[in-house]
């Protein structure tokens, strides 16, 4: 695996100091509330673990898949939820946890989709924002770093289902990907 990377991107040590801060944030921003925090499966996970145990407040879990990338690189444009959520979000305070806005597209039909559910509030936060492929405005509440478009690996972010457990985040050499 490690011949397939061009470089790190975000160290962990940085990657874990940003999450520390992001969870602070956090903790003042719904001081006193119990937040139902949504993880986005399978990218946002390693990020979700590491956030939530972070944050010093009452927090309830729920995951959700949703899909428009299939097994490609980049988005379909078409958004089809796989896994919802099992509980209602009527009046609760929801925080949803993702591993990069790139296009915007999910994040953007997975939060109209969840506002009709009535939540008290809805945010995103994400590990990681490539605003110049965005296609739809859209920017996430909580952003750990903002990157430039390169095709990245590590904490939780994949290629073909691979390169997951990276600790960092790392640009994957193109001809890996472009095979």
């Amino acid at each position: 695996m490690i011949n397939d990377i061009e470089s790190v991107l975000i160290p962990e040590e940085k990657i874990r100091a940003r999450i520390k801060e992001m969870a602070k944030q956090i903790e003042n921003d719904y001081k006193g509330k119990t937040i139902t925090v949504i993880c986005i499966l399978r990218g946002a996970s390693v990020f979700f673990c590491d956030l939530v145990r972070e944050i010093n407040l009452d927090v309830r879990f729920e995951f959700m898949s949703v899909s428009s990338y299939g097994a490609g690189t980049t988005s379909s444009g078409e958004v089809r939820i796989v896994k919802d959520i099992n509980t209602p979000l009527n009046g609760k305070d929801v925080l949803i946890v993702e591993d990069i806005i790139d296009s915007g597209s999910t994040l953007s039909f997975l939060k109209k989709i969840l506002e009709q559910r009535g939540p008290a509030s809805i945010k995103v936060c994400t590990l990681l924002d490539k605003p110049s492929r965005r296609k739809v405005d859209f920017k996430g509440d909580y952003v750990g770093f903002e990157i430039e478009d390169k095709f990245v690996v590590g904490c939780g972010l994949d290629y073909a289902e691979k390169y997951r457990n990276l600790r960092d985040v790392c640009i994957l050499k193109p001809e890996v990907y472009t095979k």
